[in-house]
């Protein structure tokens, strides 16, 4: 469990903060919303013993991981065999540190899911829970092979996806660094050969002139200003406000929104697909779908289905209110809810959106490409001008 620090409003309308133990931010909220109307501020509380997870171990390396565990577990070691096994294999250190403590904990008797709980208390919580489902289903092999579909699914996806924003990326960030070489070296250069030539400039070169002088003595204020909006943007996505509306925002972006609406759709479907095959609860497993979807906003949708479901309605009328879930998933949810084949429905309609996925990172990298071409064929056009011009006009003058 992790613990957080909040600041919230009561129901009374009085300012509250405190400690509360979650298994994540997700977590934390609905604890603290128990007693209280709205949360202000929240983080969470480091200990020093406590083994950085987040962010650091790749989805990749949870499949591996495993696939391993099921081919062992396969081949009929002991649980505590397979952890101590597979702890002396992994290279990767927070990984390995982590196998290590949970191959002492089942040792001493613990179970393999509340091991993997305290030890690693930023692992998912569809891997603890799909383990845990496991062990007191007695079906732990096949619980580690769902979870090696599921990730090597995952990060197939994402690096896709990844891969495909290299060639924007590589080729904007060029372009930004030989703009500041032809502003600082270059263009001071020019500046003086006009300066000796006595005449008057036309407005595009004063204009290059002037940009090139901010570039040259007050890079330190953008530097700063660029800084600032960083630190500012990172504050405001610790409050639940400032992630709700950011995360919302990338959904609603011309751009990049039906990218991160197809992404979110996938994960939905095939998360809550692995967790069904486990066998948890589905209100269980929304909760949990809920927690641990990357885009908050459509998160905190999701669990708000939760209280509708205890009320006794379907999960595909509980899900009419993710206005961003689309209409086809929580059509075909309803379709497979109705004829008892939710698992595979939910299979099936994930791999579509892993597809929509990969389709709608193509077109944005096509609507990208042009879009990269004609502000760098502006930037040249502007630079030429600039300097050609002044030379056009002294010879027009001669």
């Amino acid at each position: 469990m992790l613990t957080y620090k909040y600041k919230a409003k009561s129901k009374n309308g009085a300012d509250v903060d405190g400690y509360v133990e979650a298994i994540n931010e997700f977590d934390a909220v609905s604890k603290i919303k128990e007693t209280c109307s709205i949360v202000t501020e929240i983080k969470e509380v480091k200990q020093k013993n406590q083994i950085t997870f987040e962010r650091r171990i790749k989805e990749k390396d949870l499949s591996i991981m495993c696939s391993q565990f099921s081919i062992i577990l396969g081949a009929g070691l002991p649980i505590v065999s397979a952890v101590d096994l597979i702890a002396k294999q992994t290279e990767f250190k927070p990984l390995k540190k982590i196998l290590t403590a949970v191959a002492g904990d089942v040792g001493d008797g613990h179970p393999l899911a509340k091991s993997f709980e305290d030890e690693g208390p930023k692992l998912p919580a569809t891997f603890i829970e799909t383990i845990r489902s496991g062990e007191e289903s007695g079906t732990l092999e096949t619980s580690f092979e769902r979870l090696h579909r599921y990730y090597d699914k995952s990060s197939k996806i994402a690096n896709k996806i990844k891969s495909a924003m290299i060639y924007p990326i590589f080729t904007i960030v060029v372009a930004i660094i030989v703009v500041i070489i032809i502003m600082v070296v270059a263009v001071p250069m020019f500046t003086e050969s006009f300066d000796a030539l006595g005449t008057d400039l036309p407005g595009v070169t004063k204009a290059l002139i002037a940009t090139s002088n901010f570039f040259t003595h007050w890079w330190w204020l953008m530097i700063i200003i660029m800084a600032s909006c960083v630190i500012m943007y990172k504050l405001y996505r610790k409050r639940e406000d400032g992630r709700l509306k950011t995360d919302k925002m990338k959904l609603k972006n011309p751009i990049l929104g039906r990218l991160t609406r197809m992404k979110t759709a996938s994960q939905f479907a095939n998360t809550m697909s692995t967790l069904i095959s486990a066998g948890l609860p589905i209100m269980e497993a929304v909760n949990i779908t809920g927690k641990v979807i990357d885009n908050y906003y459509v998160g905190s949708q999701i669990m708000n289905a939760v209280p509708q479901l205890e009320q006794g309605r379907t999960l595909g009328n509980a899900l009419q209110n993710c206005e961003y879930l689309p209409e086809l998933l929580i059509e075909m949810t309803a379709v497979g809810e109705e004829t008892g084949t939710l698992e595979s429905t939910l299979d099936t309609i994930g791999t579509f959106y892993d597809n929509e996925s990969d389709t709608a990172a193509t077109k944005m990298l096509a609507l990208l490409e042009p879009v990269i071409i004609c502000v760098l064929a502006f930037i040249v056009l502007f630079i030429l001008l600039s300097v050609y011009m002044p030379m056009f006009t002294m010879y027009g003058s001669m």
